[in-house]
C-alpha cells in the first residue's frame, strides 16, 4: 500500500487508539503499509502515543493570549493550559493559544468543547432539526439520523474543538491541539475564552 492510499479512516482510527496528533498518524500508516500494530509500535517508538493517557493530568500553569482585531472592533482573552511553565514558554505553546484566538475572533465559536453546550440548548436543538425533517416530509425511521447529522454541523459551528481550523480545514481545532500537545509532551487544554465585539449586546 503506498502512502497515498492511506485511508482517513484508517488515519482517525490510529489517532483514536493512540491520541497521536493526524500527521504523526498518517506518517506511521505509511510507513507500516497500512498495518495498523505497526503503525501504533511506530508512534510508541517515537513517544507520539499517549496524548490521551495525558488528559487525566492537571494543566495548572499556561497563558492568556489576546487578540484585537479590525483595529479594535474585535477583541479575545483566551486560557490555554500545560502541565509546567517551561512548556508555557514554548514557541509551539505559545503559538497554539495564538492561533486559538485568531480562530475565536474569526469564527465565534460559543462553547469550548461539547461537553459544555447545555442539555436544554442541545433538546431545543434536537426538536427544531426534527420538525424541519417532518415538514420537509421526511419518514419517522429516519428522523433520528437526519438530527443526529445536524446536531453535528451544529456542534461544528458552535463548539471551539469541533470547528475547522481557520488555516487549514483538513483538521479541526481539537486536531490542532493534539498536534501541539504531541510535540512538547504534555497535556494541553484550552481552558476558556471570551470574545468581544463592538457593539454587540453583553
Amino acid at each position: 500500500m503506498s502512502g497515498n492510499e492511506i485511508a482517513a479512516s484508517q488515519v482517525k482510527q490510529l489517532r483514536e487508539i493512540t491520541g497521536a496528533g493526524m500527521m504523526e498518524c498518517k506518517k506511521a500508516l505509511q510507513e507500516s503499509g497500512g498495518d495498523l500494530d505497526r503503525a501504533q509500535e511506530i508512534l510508541r517508538e517515537r513517544g507520539l502515543a499517549g496524548v490521551e493517557k495525558r488528559k487525566g493530568r492537571v494543566a495548572g500553569d499556561g497563558v492568556v493570549e489576546s487578540y484585537i482585531h479590525g483595529e479594535g472592533r474585535i477583541g479575545v482573552l483566551v486560557e490555554v493550559n500545560c502541565e509546567t511553565d517551561f512548556v508555557a514558554r514554548t514557541p509551539e505553546f505559545r503559538e497554539l493559544a495564538r492561533e486559538v484566538a485568531m480562530q475565536v475572533a474569526a469564527l465565534s465559536p460559543r462553547w469550548v468543547s461539547r461537553d459544555d453546550v447545555p442539555e436544554d440548548v442541545v433538546e431545543s436543538e434536537r426538536k427544531v432539526y426534527a420538525e424541519r425533517a417532518r415538514q420537509e416530509g421526511k419518514p419517522e425511521n429516519v428522523l433520528d439520523r437526519i438530527v443526529d447529522g445536524s446536531l453535528e454541523k451544529f456542534y461544528k459551528q458552535t463548539v471551539l474543538l469541533d470547528q475547522q481550523y481557520i488555516r487549514d480545514d483538513s483538521k479541526s481545532v481539537d486536531d490542532l491541539v493534539k498536534d501541539v500537545a504531541t510535540k512538547v509532551g504534555e497535556n494541553v487544554v484550552i481552558r476558556r475564552f471570551v470574545r468581544y465585539q463592538l457593539g454587540e449586546e453583553a
